[in-house]
């Protein structure tokens, strides 16, 4: 049996992607890649709170963070490419299109564009609005 035989690894070759496919494949990968993002950014934060410069705290909050990041986006996929051997053609296009987004998210956006957005920026990371400094500096979380 050919790998190509019937489509790309054997999947059903549709005309198209239904809209829902699209509309589930990217509410599962916001919510994926905001606790991503989360995760690194609380690292991040965590170092400029300990007085690291920005460059320094950026650094050290990425390679804190960052098998965390990679090992949880390699287990996401490999469930994610469970779905790609279904027997529905709905949920293995849900199953490629988030392996796809997941692996992008992983490794362009999370190991290189946030770092380098947070490295450029600068101390423009930390900057809030007056008004949210003054409820955060009376309500906000302390150590």
């Amino acid at each position: 049996m050919d790998l190509f035989e019937n489509g790309y690894l054997g999947l059903e070759a549709l005309p198209g992607l239904d809209a829902y496919v699209v509309a589930i494949a990217l509410a599962f990968a916001f919510g994926l890649a905001m606790d991503c993002e989360v995760l690194l950014l609380a690292r991040i934060k965590e170092y400029w709170d300990r007085g690291y410069a920005n460059n320094d705290a950026v650094a050290s909050g990425l390679q804190r963070s960052g098998r965390i990041i990679t090992s949880a986006a390699a287990i996401i996929i490999a469930v994610f490419i469970g779905f790609v051997f279904g027997e529905l053609a709905v949920v293995q296009q849900v199953g490629v299109a988030l392996v796809i987004i997941v692996a992008l998210d992983a490794t362009l956006v999370r190991m290189l564009l946030v770092p380098a957005t947070m490295t450029l920026l600068g101390k423009w990371n930390w900057w809030a609005p007056k008004p949210l400094v003054k409820i955060y500096n009376r309500f906000g979380t302390h150590d």
